[in-house]
C-alpha cells in the first residue's frame, strides 16, 4: 500500500491509501477521488518528503470534539458518495465483489451486505473490500 498526503483545490489536506501509484492515477481519472471535506474532485498528491525520525512535526491544534465532528462529516459523506455512486447488491455482495475480482462480472463499484466469514474469506483470496461507514445515530434514535 502507498500513502498518498492529497490536497483538494481549497486546499483542504487529507491522505489517501492506494495499492499502487497507477490506482491512484486510475481512481483519479474515473473521478473517484475527492475531498472528504467540501466533496472537491479536484484532488493531487501533494510533494512528499520520507519519513525520517528526529524530524519535528507541526501539528494543528483541535480539540478532540471537533475533530471527532469532522471525522462523522467525513465519514458522512463517503457512505453518501457510496450510496449515490455504487451499485447496492445486497446479501449478493461477497459472490458479486468475487466476481468482479475474477473479470466474470462487470467492473464497477458495488456495496451490500456480507457475514464475518464471507469477508475473511474474500481478504484471504485478495479480493479488495472495506468496510463502509456506519450512518451517524440520530439523538431520537438513542432513546
Amino acid at each position: 500500500m502507498i500513502r498518498y498526503a492529497l490536497t483538494c483545490e481549497h486546499e483542504h489536506e487529507f491522505e489517501g491509501w492506494f495499492s499502487s501509484s497507477a490506482d491512484f492515477d486510475d481512481q483519479q481519472g474515473r473521478g473517484l477521488i475527492e475531498c472528504p471535506m467540501c466533496a472537491s474532485k479536484m484532488v493531487r498528491k501533494q510533494i512528499m518528503a520520507p519519513a525520517v525520525t528526529g524530524t519535528k512535526r507541526t501539528v494543528r491544534e483541535a480539540s478532540p470534539a471537533k475533530l471527532q465532528a469532522m471525522m462523522m462529516e467525513a465519514a458522512g459523506r463517503v457512505r453518501r458518495h457510496v450510496e449515490e455512486n455504487f451499485d447496492d447488491v445486497g446479501d449478493a455482495f461477497a459472490s458479486e465483489a468475487r466476481a468482479i475480482h475474477e473479470g466474470r462480472a462487470e467492473d464497477r463499484g458495488i456495496y451490500g451486505q456480507a457475514t464475518p466469514k464471507e469477508v475473511r474469506e474474500l481478504v484471504e483470496d485478495g479480493v479488495p473490500v472495506a468496510p463502509l461507514p456506519a450512518e451517524p445515530l440520530k439523538k431520537e434514535e438513542l432513546n
